[in-house]
């Protein structure tokens, strides 16, 4: 199985092109769209949504990555084999959340030019390097046949939380934002047992902080919101809290972006 995840859309011909490409080459593959809709060079929103849904596939999938306002750069191609997966892609930090979690990676430059497409255009290597490296992976090609191992692979700067005695809570940062506007923070389960040893939900001691709005509702659900005209926080199925309002935009209404900071203490 391989997967397609780019900032292609659906209005032009790129992503049958991509298509097309690995289907020639391994007819029996099948392929799924993970979205092409990520905004145009967002690579951030990209390495999340990846990151979010990888592990969802069976085991043996290839995943293809492709935000790459780098091509035709000198940028890297890589595969990279984690976690039972493997990624193809640019070299920009789009498989950060996998390293991130994966305990045992391994990377490797796109070097054997015998696996692309020829000639290689210098404005889609989607088609004509990565999806052909993929359908070879797909028929059985092993990542070190592409080309030799890298330990200098590109990281996003993923923001860790971190405590901060001074202001007496936790900070954390918005890592997305997704359709509905709900806020995705960087905490997870970890950061409110720190905050509070002593497990609530309902009646949680615990506030958190989202420019210049105090979040004091928390829950596992939308419909759990008492105040529904008030914020309120649930762990989200990526597996990150998330702070979101009832049939309405966390996001409009606080004016939160990626980057803007949270704040999580006890009331």
């Amino acid at each position: 199985m391989i997967t397609l995840l780019t900032d292609f859309g659906a209005a032009d011909y790129f992503v049958p092109a991509v298509k097309g490409v690995i289907l020639t080459l391994s007819p029996a593959v099948q392929i799924v769209d993970i979205t092409h809709e990520i905004n145009a060079q967002d690579i951030a929103s990209a390495a999340f949504t990846l990151g979010a849904c990888y592990s969802n596939f069976p085991p043996g999938t290839i995943h293809v990555a492709v935000v790459d306002p780098g091509v035709g750069s000198e940028r890297r191609g890589i595969v990279v084999d984690a976690g039972g997966y493997r990624f193809v892609g640019p070299d920009n930090g789009i498989f950060s959340y996998a390293f991130a979690r994966e305990k045992d990676v391994r990377v490797y430059a796109l070097e054997n030019s015998a696996y692309f497409r020829s000639p290689v255009s210098a404005t889609f290597h989607g088609r004509d390097v990565f999806a052909p490296i993929a359908a070879h992976l797909s028929l059985g090609k092993s990542p070190e046949s592409c080309g030799s191992e890298i330990h200098d692979y590109v990281m996003l700067d993923c923001p860790r939380p971190h405590h901060d005695e001074r202001r007496g809570g936790i900070i954390g940062r918005i890592i997305h934002i997704d359709r509905f506007g709900n806020c995705v923070t960087n905490f997870t389960e970890r950061e409110f047992r720190l905050a509070d040893p002593v497990p609530r939900i309902s009646h949680t001691p615990l506030t958190l902080h989202l420019a210049g709005h105090e979040i004091t509702q928390f829950g596992t659900h939308y419909a759990q919101a008492e105040r529904k005209q008030e914020l309120f926080a649930y762990l989200g199925s990526a597996g990150y809290w998330e702070i979101g309002l009832w049939c309405a935009s966390a996001a409009a209404l606080t004016g939160a972006r990626r980057g803007t900071e949270a704040l999580l203490k006890l009331s």
